[in-house]
């Protein structure tokens, strides 16, 4: 696979988000052990101190822990990371716009005002869905990186990862 290229939907696997409390295999609060074992024991392959991991790019996923060495966020690669579908929509490597689009017609046929919101890149979110959609590079094309966060964090949520947690492009 070439360093841009896209890993189709029906080669990745195929994980569903209950929002604000798992993401696929993992539920927020885990311990790091329970996590590796959740990714069937997949060893991490960066590590920045205690509260970030990165998985191989078979896996497809960045980590983030709290204090306590639970799993705090999820943030899955745009390239080859696995589909995380809800509402039978999948969120990951897709075109911004048309999920930005998605998030506010949701919002609406639901009666949530106050549902989207936007953090200081510009990045899409949705509270009642604790997501937070993130772009990445595909050559000249940008692909949404959804990042999942728990309820406790929705409050604030630029400020519960670092910044590069929202940068990675």
């Amino acid at each position: 696979m070439g360093l841009w290229d896209v890993l189709p939907d029906s080669e990745r696997q195929l994980w569903t988000l209950d929002p604000l409390h798992s993401v696929g295999p993992l539920r927020f609060g885990m311990p790091s052990g329970e996590v590796s074992a959740a990714l069937e024991g997949c060893a991490p392959g960066l590590e920045s101190g205690t509260a970030f991991r990165s998985y191989p790019e078979d896996v497809g996923v960045e980590l983030h822990y709290d204090e306590d060495e639970r799993l705090w966020a999820v943030s899955v690669d745009a390239l080859r990371g696995p589909q995380v579908q809800v509402d039978g929509m999948p969120l990951v490597g897709r075109v911004p716009s048309e999920l930005e689009d998605w998030l506010f017609e949701r919002a609406e046929s639901r009666g949530l005002r106050t549902d989207v919101f936007y953090l200081p890149g510009a990045q899409a979110g949705s509270n009642t869905l604790g997501v937070v959609l993130c772009m990445q590079r595909a050559g000249d094309r940008l692909l949404t990186r959804p990042v999942f966060l728990p309820a406790e964090a929705m409050g604030d949520v630029h400020h519960m990862l670092p910044q590069e947690a929202w940068d990675h492009v």
